[in-house]
């Protein structure tokens, strides 16, 4: 398909990282690097939580579904991001990189509802924590897990069926490494301020919604730290919040940069750094987030690793 003609396509030419081939492989080695600690990092955060009975909270249930949501962003965008770079080609469906985008959409709306959830968690075992286990119960728990993976398929259902709906390209080249929105929307022939429209007014509405739980539920466990009288009791309840706290703004901020903002500030480059840190590094690092800044994770990962250090110890 030739620059300046319009008409429809049945695949995409995605040129991935850079046009290099000697940088393409060295960053190619890099990011499988990084998909390999995201991982083990992920799917080790889930067997520790599972295996550590001290950990079968309703707290680490939400860090559970987190890191299965990373996990599952990652593995949706790096193994296609690295197949690309050994394929000559360089080609994907149409119809493949509409069930990518689909579901790495169904990941990113879940983990920022998911974090949201999680805020008013941490709420809940601050502010109110003789009464944490008969408010988190467990079926309230399920129900809001459920919501988080039901608002994010909607939301992203919504995106492949009103902002995809583009009916011919300029080109069908793409300067990007995987299927996103915006690369997608600069190559339309047709007016896209409609499906531009819809992208905004879909992330706002998430991004708003989600910001409002966390600030409300973030302002309770301020009023309540700063009434506290034990010194020992502001720092648990600061350790509990830090990570949770630096994962949000990581997130957030990212997520805020490259969708919420005016199309004429759109830059690809900027953009391709921006979306590669969010959908490949920021999984990588939730779980040493959250298992370096949090004591209880920390125990529970001595637990499973010196006893068979001392049984090393013993016989070797």
């Amino acid at each position: 398909m030739e620059e300046g003609n319009c008409s429809t396509v049945s695949e995409f030419i995605l040129l991935g990282l850079s046009d290099l081939p000697e940088l393409s492989v060295f960053l190619s080695l890099v990011f499988l690097l990084i998909y390999g600690v995201t991982v083990m990092g992920n799917l080790g955060m889930i067997t520790v939580i599972w295996v550590s009975s001290q950990l079968h909270i309703f707290m680490y249930f939400f860090f559970t579904h987190l890191s299965l949501v990373d996990f599952c962003n990652s593995t949706i965008i790096v193994p296609q991001m690295l197949a690309n770079t050994l394929d000559q080609r360089k080609a994907i469906s149409f119809q493949r990189c509409k069930v990518q985008f689909y579901l790495f959409g169904i990941c990113v709306i879940t983990e920022v509802i998911l974090l949201a959830v999680m805020a008013y968690d941490h709420s809940v075992a601050i502010c109110c924590p003789l009464l944490y286990m008969v408010i988190m119960s467990q079926k309230f728990c399920l129900g809001l897990v459920s919501v988080c993976y039901l608002c994010a398929t909607v939301s992203s259902l919504i995106h492949i069926c009103i902002a995809l709906e583009i009916p011919s390209y300029r080109s069908n080249v793409v300067n990007y490494f995987f299927h996103d929105l915006p690369p997608l929307l600069s190559l339309a022939c047709s007016d896209v301020s409609m499906n531009e429209l819809v992208v905004y007014t879909v992330t706002s509405f998430n991004e708003i919604i989600t910001i409002m739980i966390i600030l409300t539920s973030y302002l309770f466990i301020l009023i309540t730290i700063l009434r506290m009288c034990s010194a020992e009791g502001r720092h648990k309840a600061f350790s509990i919040c830090a990570s949770h706290l630096t994962a949000i703004i990581v997130f957030h901020g990212t997520i805020l940069f490259l969708y919420c903002r005016p199309s004429s500030d759109y830059s690809l480059e900027t953009d391709k750094v921006v979306t590669l840190f969010y959908s490949v590094v920021i999984p990588m690092l939730n779980p040493l987030i959250y298992s370096l800044r949090n004591k209880d994770m920390k125990a529970a990962l001595r637990k499973i690793w010196v006893p068979r250090y001392l049984l090393r110890k013993c016989f070797f």
